[in-house]
């Protein structure tokens, strides 16, 4: 007996067993028809079986394989590369995403393209090609585009709204804010009423730009995010963002937490008048004579780890503290910095022209029209401020506590590191402002996954990094396969690694 595939006019193939018996060929039984090169293979498969079964004799053909090698061969022969998908950014993202409330937007590729920016974070039209690859999903460009635009029209404000919610609910309270800002550049030359050439802060001058803003709470926990024209200021931003949150959610006045470049005289002013408390970063070289000569005084009898309190005669106090780490470090980069500058000197190319007060070009002197030298009177100057940080605050806090409030400033300045490395937020390919408007509100719920699953590994004590949890992912598989006999279609996620299992059981764990 031997297996025969039959095309019928209709354009089906019938699967049969045939047997030749006195030159006469005999269909023994009809398998099954089909049009489906898949379900063909499972019935050719089948017929296999059948003579194997039916007929002693043909099994010797097989003599080498038991029926359950058979039945497994048989079975892999009827795999392709569509029956195995990687199903591990959405056991791992796509539990989160549901888990913090994004399952509430109504807009299935939402689901998709926040999924996609933690675990293939690629431009919107690559996304296409993920989503095909990975998820069998087709879904042409234009659809994807479409989206967006429903995203930014009817859903943005919501999605803000559950990440707040989550981040209030994780923290408790929101007692201290912290708040700084980014530029986020354009693969494009032209401006318009957002894109605008500015300082940029990822050396991109010659592109357009828009500054994002971001407010989180404690452990870099989102809380809000808005964006500015490239060339805005960024010191004039913070008090309006405090006021749209606080009108939008019933803000209490926190503490809020800030780099000393965010905010002005003027601007600390009106924090004060709006009622806000504040922890900046002391220029404590800009200060005056009076108080300078008073920071050094003390400074003299300081050592690791102590502090004073300086009361400043517009009611705010400066704490500076020393530390021997950071007079180390001090002493580390003016000896590095003094190299350059001396090889710089040494090259005669130095002059009054070039010369400004930047970095260490503060040591630098001229002597007569043309004569440049370092002054060594400026580098011993210099060196008595090694190991001196200052904090200013109109808070009642301690000093340890002010200072322990800005060591958390490093959180913000990571969540932008997230943002620009592992979701490649940047550079942005959009134009149209509700386009760029839906890409960031993509990256900010993906950012509030990305912190999720980092406090969840942490509080569970695995020692993973969300960018290691995110790798594991991408070979997380599932398998797709139809019963031989039943036809029935089931599914099986594939044995995990070590890493991968501890990985799981943390997020699903209850």
């Amino acid at each position: 007996m031997f297996v025969r595939k039959l095309k019928n006019r209709s354009g089906s193939i019938s699967v049969q067993v045939i047997r030749k018996k006195a030159g006469i060929y005999k269909v023994v039984k009809t398998i099954g028809t089909s049009k489906d090169p898949d379900t063909i293979e499972r019935l050719y498969q089948k017929a296999q079986y059948f003579i194997h079964n039916s007929d002693p004799n043909q099994g010797q053909l097989f003599a080498k394989n038991t029926v359950a090698d058979l039945t497994v061969k048989g079975f892999m022969q009827t795999l392709s590369n569509a029956s195995i998908r990687t199903i591990g950014p959405e056991l791992i993202f796509g539990t989160l995403f549901d888990r913090i409330g994004f399952k509430q937007i109504p807009e299935d590729l939402f689901r998709h393209l926040v999924i996609a920016r933690l675990s293939y974070p690629t431009s919107k039209l690559k996304t296409v090609d993920y989503l095909f690859r990975y998820k069998g999903i087709k879904q042409s460009v234009s659809a994807l585009y479409a989206s967006l635009d429903r995203l930014h029209s009817r859903y943005k404000q919501q999605i803000e709204e559950i990440v707040y919610s989550h981040t209030k609910k994780r923290l408790g309270s929101i007692s201290v804010v912290f708040y700084d800002m980014t530029t986020l550049y354009f693969e494009a030359e032209g401006e318009d009423d957002l894109r605008k050439i500015g300082f940029s802060k990822d050396g991109k001058f010659q592109h357009p730009q828009i500054m994002l803003g971001l407010l989180v709470g404690q452990d870099g926990l989102p809380i809000a995010y808005d964006i500015y024209e490239g060339n805005t200021f960024e010191g004039c931003t913070l008090l309006p963002a405090l006021s749209r949150i606080k009108k939008k959610y019933g803000f209490n006045q926190p503490i809020v937490v800030a780099d000393a470049a965010m905010l002005s005289t003027a601007n600390l002013n009106k924090l004060e008048s709006a009622k806000y408390r504040f922890i900046i970063g002391g220029r404590i070289k800009n200060e005056s004579d009076s108080i300078k000569g008073e920071i050094l005084d003390k400074a003299a009898e300081m050592t690791d780890g102590d502090s004073m309190v300086i009361k400043r005669k517009d009611g705010t106090r400066l704490i500076v503290t020393y530390s021997e780490k950071r007079a180390a470090k001090d002493e580390t980069n003016r000896r590095k910095g003094l190299a350059r500058l001396e090889k710089r000197v040494k090259t005669g190319r130095l002059t009054k022209e070039t010369i400004n007060n930047r970095g260490y070009n503060k040591f630098l002197t001229i002597d007569g029209k043309a004569t440049v030298r370092i002054e060594e009177s400026k580098i011993e100057e210099d060196k008595k401020w090694d190991g001196l940080k200052g904090y200013l605050t109109n808070t009642k806090l301690r000093a340890k506590k002010i200072t322990e409030n800005y060591s958390h400033l490093w959180q913000i300045e990571k969540a932008f590191r997230i943002s620009k490395t592992d979701l490649r937020i940047r550079p942005i390919h959009h134009y149209r402002r509700r386009r760029i408007e839906a890409h960031l509100c993509i990256a900010f719920a993906a950012y509030a996954i990305y912190k999720e699953l980092e406090m969840l590994l942490k509080n569970q004590g695995i020692k993973m990094s969300a960018k290691r949890a995110g790798e594991l992912t991408h070979n997380m598989y599932e398998l797709h396969y139809t019963l031989p006999d039943s036809l029935e279609s089931n599914r099986q996620i594939l044995n995990m690694d070590e890493e991968q299992r501890l990985l799981f059981e943390a997020i699903h764990r209850k």
